[in-house]
C-alpha cells in the first residue's frame, strides 16, 4: 500500500515538473516573440537609415567581409555543437553534454572578441556610432546582438555549473532546451545581419 502511495507520489511530481518546464517553455517563446519584435525594429531603423551617412564613409568603406564571414562561422558552427550538446542531453550523456557546451561556449566567445575588435577598429578609424545615423543605426543593431550573445555565454556558464552541482534532472532538462531555443535563435537573427548588413552593404 504504501508502496504504491509512494509510486504515485513520484508520478505526480514527475508531471509537475513536465508542466512547469512546459509552461516555461511556453513563456519563453513568448520572450522570443517579443525579441523578434525588437530586431524588427533595428532592422527597421537600420534600412530608412542605411543611407544616412552625413559624408561619412559607407558600408563598402568599411566593412570587411572575410572577417565578418570567419565571425559567422564561429557562430553557426556553435548553433551546430549546441544541437550536439542537445542530442547527448537525450541520451543522459552529462560528460558529452558538458562537452559540446565548453566547445559552444568557446565559438561564442571567438564570436564577441572578433565583433568587439571590429567595434574598436572602427571607433579607433573615427567611425564611431556618433558620426552618422547610418553608423549609430549599426552599431545599435549589431551591438544588441552581442550584448544577446553575451547574455547567452552567461547564462550557458551558469547552466554548466549546474549541472556539475544538481545533475542532469528534468528542470536542468528545461533550461537547456530554453537556451538552445534562445541560441538558434541568435544565430538565425546573426544570418539577417550578415545578409542585410554586411553583403547588402558591400554591393
Amino acid at each position: 500500500m504504501h508502496a504504491n502511495t509512494a509510486v504515485e507520489h513520484g508520478h505526480h511530481d514527475d508531471h509537475d515538473h513536465h508542466d512547469a518546464n512546459e509552461m516555461k517553455q511556453y513563456g519563453f517563446w513568448i520572450y522570443l516573440m517579443s525579441d523578434c519584435i525588437l530586431f524588427g525594429s533595428l532592422f527597421a531603423t537600420y534600412a530608412v537609415l542605411v543611407n544616412a551617412t552625413a559624408g561619412g564613409p559607407t558600408g563598402k568603406d568599411i566593412f570587411e567581409l572575410p572577417f565578418v564571414f570567419v565571425e559567422t562561422m564561429l557562430l553557426l558552427l556553435s548553433s551546430i555543437t549546441f544541437g550536439f550538446g542537445i542530442i547527448a542531453m537525450k541520451r543522459e550523456d552529462v560528460a558529452g553534454l558538458k562537452r559540446w557546451l565548453l566547445i559552444t561556449a568557446l565559438l561564442g566567445l571567438g564570436f564577441i572578441a572578433m565583433e568587439v575588435y571590429e567595434f574598436h577598429h572602427l571607433i579607433a578609424e573615427g567611425f564611431g556610432p556618433q558620426r552618422s545615423a547610418f553608423l549609430s543605426a549599426f552599431f545599435t543593431l549589431v551591438g544588441t546582438h552581442g550584448l544577446h550573445v553575451t547574455f547567452g555565454l552567461i547564462w550557458l556558464s551558469v547552466c554548466y555549473f549546474q549541472l556539475s552541482t544538481k545533475g542532469l534532472n528534468d528542470l536542468m532538462k528545461g533550461r537547456f532546451y530554453c537556451l538552445s531555443l534562445f541560441w538558434h535563435f541568435l544565430d538565425i537573427v546573426w544570418i539577417c545581419v550578415f545578409t542585410i548588413v554586411y553583403l547588402l552593404g558591400v554591393i
